[in-house]
């Protein structure tokens, strides 16, 4: 089963995402919105987005808060990018050169804090104050992880425990946000959204182990990413 087959109940929803979240992302300042659009076409594989579509439809339907829940994780995960770049002073994201190796560091840092401003915003102005409580603990969780994991990067004796620790934070703790944001903007049932949580936060799990594997044993040319 490969991801074009996961992501076919939800094609069209996606094709329709694309000018929901250029949309969230627009500025009135040009520079800030040149460097926007830079980022809308450093298009991935919309993997967190498609959670939230994908997990609404399991419990009922897609609606505009769908569409805006999907937005809000797609910004925050690409801020977080964006940051990260500028943490491990890495040139390229996606195939792409990185915000910071084109306008240096200080726009990238700032870069990521408006969007994360964006999605905030994007809530607020629609009343959608559960998808922030679900983001916040999120935003949290990544912080921590994104800390211990610098603590730890030069430490060879790095455990378990503690490596399962950070990528429950770093990875899966958005997984679980997208899932239960999905099932929150269709249902009520807070029992349903708690497990589409659970679900998610394993299914991080599972993609971010994957995902350092392929630091050690992947190609550049497919992942895009330094190894």
């Amino acid at each position: 089963m490969d991801l074009k087959y996961i992501l076919n109940p939800i094609r069209n929803e996606l094709d329709k995402f694309d000018d929901h979240f250029k949309e969230a992302m627009r500025s009135k300042v040009a520079f800030v919105d040149m460097i926007a659009r830079y980022i809308v076409r450093q298009k991935g594989e919309r993997i967190r987005p498609a959670l939230v579509f994908l997990t609404a439809k399991a419990c009922s339907n897609v609606n505009d808060s769908t569409y805006r829940g999907a937005s809000l994780v797609e910004i925050l995960h690409t801020a977080t990018l964006i940051h990260d770049d500028v943490v491990d002073d890495a040139d390229t994201r996606r195939g792409f050169p990185s915000i910071n190796a084109i306008w240096k560091k200080k726009i990238a840092v700032l870069m990521g804090d408006y969007m994360l401003a964006k999605g905030l915003l994007l809530s607020l102005n629609n009343n959608d104050f559960q998808f922030l409580k679900i983001t916040s603990d999120a935003v949290r969780r990544m912080s921590e992880a994104e800390i211990l994991q610098i603590k730890k990067s030069k430490d060879l004796d790095i455990d378990e425990p503690t490596y399962l620790k950070i990528i429950s934070g770093k990875t899966a703790s958005l997984f679980a946000t997208c899932c239960e944001i999905g099932a929150a903007s269709a249902i009520q049932d807070e029992t349903i959204q708690q497990r589409m949580r659970t679900y998610g936060e394993n299914l991080g799990m599972v993609f971010q182990i994957r995902d350092d594997l392929l630091d050690y044993i992947g190609r550049k040319s497919i992942t895009g990413k330094p190894t």
